[in-house]
């Protein structure tokens, strides 16, 4: 679990809430069809916009901004470095029995082509494919949230508008014009807080875990083709490094 995300979340919904408390009780800021207005309408237009494979899709994609399990890079390069040693020892078939054995499909993969034989340019066209079109679906899942946070305070405007004319339709009953006011304001507040506090963060965090996960596998290419050719562990782990920003490079032994 992200504890960045975690922590955000609940701090800011914590400190929105605590605001609302104290001017009152949280039912105040309860109103159905204000709800209905801005979550029902920005999902909708956002289907309108997607197709709904994608837009259902977003509920795993969302999922990912908690609970995505990132590869650790330390772990990478000593994988690589053993990896080298025992390529070089043994040959590079050698490492038929420990790609098995790897988690991670990408690697597994990875090294199942470097054993099979591959040419180092074939290996790479088929890594920077899979790379490719890994990123496209990461940017697509986080387009949608983008879509959803433009669409949302767009509906709160639209629910604001509706709750106007009522009231101005009804200034000569005063019993309606606080309920009509309610749903004017509220759904201008649904609007942002749907926006500004869950689809754009989760959006940011999308992009960023993308381009965190496009490094890491660009690193597991890297350590790949070096496997193929070869090359000395040492200089293997010192191209994998360069991957990594200095602050953030493992000790050397």
């Amino acid at each position: 679990m992200d504890i960045a995300t975690l922590v955000g979340t609940i701090a800011a919904f914590g400190l929105v809430l605590a605001a609302i408390l104290m001017g009152g009780s949280i039912m105040l800021f309860v109103n159905i069809p204000s709800l209905a207005i801005v979550v029902g309408g920005t999902l909708g237009v956002t289907m309108i916009n997607y197709p709904l494979k994608e837009v259902l899709g977003t509920v795993g994609v969302g999922m990912n901004v908690l609970f995505a399990k990132a590869l650790s890079v330390d772990d990478i390069i000593k994988q690589f470095v053993e990896f080298g040693s025992k390529a070089r020892r043994e040959g590079i078939l050698a490492l038929e029995s420990d790609a098995k054995e790897i988690d991670d499909t990408f690697l597994q993969k990875g090294i199942q082509l470097a054993v099979d034989g591959l040419e180092p340019q074939a290996i790479q066209d088929i890594m920077d494919t899979e790379v490719t079109y890994l990123s496209e679906r990461h940017k697509l899942g986080a387009d949608i949230f983008t879509t959803l946070a433009t669409f949302a305070p767009a509906l709160g405007m639209i629910g604001t508008l509706i709750g106007l004319v009522q009231m101005l339709q009804s200034m000569d009953d005063p019993s309606s014009i606080g309920p009509a006011m309610a749903v004017a304001l509220l759904t201008t507040f649904y609007g942002s807080v749907m926006a500004n506090m869950i689809c754009m963060p989760i959006a940011g965090k999308l992009k960023t875990r993308s381009k965190e996960e496009t490094l890491v596998k660009e690193m597991i290419i890297e350590g790949v083709l070096s496997l193929t050719k070869g090359e000395n562990p040492r200089i293997l782990e010192q191209k994998l490094v360069s991957f990594v920003a200095p602050k953030q490079r493992p000790a050397s032994d």
